[in-house]
């Protein structure tokens, strides 16, 4: 950004040539006027110095990289009609050289290839094995998740309802625990009260250290509230679970940089020390590094998602992310809002697989 400078040059005023008085008075008054004239010059010297560094700083805060696209497809050109024609995309696991897909209106697993191609035999829909128990009610069979995450100790999968209410009032994200052939293992609520329930948990990882088990569930909303407060950056959260026997009792909180100027969450991906969060309302990825001993991160780098030619947001659906290897991350966007133009729809219920750049690229 270059910043608007206004000229500081002092310039210095003449006089009228006084009409009475000495030489000698004359000449003080000629002296104390260029000795003025010094000043103001090395002082608007300066005045412009600090407004340039000023402006240089500010400019290079303000530099955010920006993502490169590697390749990208509808995700009905790839699996056809099998799961309908309106797929919410929430979240995306990358495992064993595919993408496994979760919409937040379907019980149904997607899962494509990682190259992206429709004549893929890997490519597919599959329905989650969720057994109705006697009692439960229709908030524990409720439509879709937000979000999925892989136990690599037991190749197990947990899928993420964003909240539900309990008793005796609020709200509870729900996390559901299936094993390697998607038959259901259980579900359980996570210890942590929400006050919103359309700002619950948007993003699930799975974490394994010293042989414990953690969930990191990821809030929506800044300061995991909703309305204005949860609009306000500063205050991104990540909720830590330890394994306590069939539930998740809740332990810590990982805080996000208060610089981060993300609006909203929607997904979290940890990988070899890296973690990766995604925020639609900002249209930007989020990449930092988490401390191998404290649930804590460092200050990381704000990544924009492409834009137009004209700058303007185009993923403005973006929902879901997954490290895909070192520098590469995949997305799935969610389905445009009704209204939405065709500049933000041209990208929904996608999936796109993007570069991180280097800080030499």
């Amino acid at each position: 950004m270059t910043a608007t400078k206004k000229s500081d040059k002092a310039q210095a005023k003449s006089g009228p040539e006084p009409k009475s008085g000495s030489a000698k008075s004359a000449s003080a008054k000629s002296s104390s006027a260029k000795s003025r004239s010094k000043s103001e010059l090395k002082s608007g010297s300066r005045s412009r110095t600090r407004t340039e560094s000023k402006s240089r700083a500010k400019s290079g805060a303000e530099a955010v990289r920006e993502l490169r696209l590697v390749k990208e497809a509808k995700i009905q050109d790839l699996i056809g009609d099998g799961a309908g024609t309106r797929l919410e995309a929430s979240g995306v696991l990358y495992r064993d050289g595919a993408f496994l897909i979760v919409c937040d209106n379907l019980r149904s697993l997607i899962r494509v290839s990682s190259e992206l191609s429709p004549k893929a035999p890997e490519n597919g829909v599959f329905e989650a094995n969720v057994p109705k128990k006697s009692g439960s009610s229709a908030a524990e069979t409720a439509v879709g998740y937000e979000d999925l995450a892989h136990d690599a100790l037991h190749d197990h999968y947990f899928m993420l309802s964003e909240a539900e209410p309990v008793k005796p009032k609020g709200f509870r994200a729900r996390v559901h625990e299936y094993d390697a052939k998607g038959r259901s293992v259980g579900s359980t609520h996570l210890d942590f009260d929400l006050a919103d329930a359309n700002k619950g948990m948007e993003g699930l990882e799975w974490v394994e250290r010293s042989g414990t088990e953690h969930l990191l569930a990821l809030c929506e909303g800044n300061r995991c509230e909703g309305g204005k407060k949860g609009r306000t950056p500063g205050g991104g959260r990540i909720q830590v679970f330890r394994r306590d026997g069939k539930g998740w009792a809740h332990t810590d909180t990982i805080r996000l940089p208060q610089s981060l100027p993300f609006e909203d969450y929607s997904s979290v991906s940890v990988r070899d020390g890296r973690i990766a969060v995604l925020s639609q309302a900002s249209s930007a990825l989020w990449v930092g590094r988490i401390s191998a001993k404290k649930w804590e991160v460092d200050e990381g780098t704000v990544h924009r998602l492409p834009t137009d030619g004209k700058g303007r947001t185009v993923y403005g659906n973006a929902e879901g992310v997954s490290w895909v290897s070192a520098d590469h991350v995949v997305i799935v966007s969610d389905r445009a809002k009704k209204g939405t133009g065709e500049r933000l729809r041209a990208k929904d219920q996608s999936i796109h697989l993007f570069l991180i750049p280097s800080d030499n690229s």
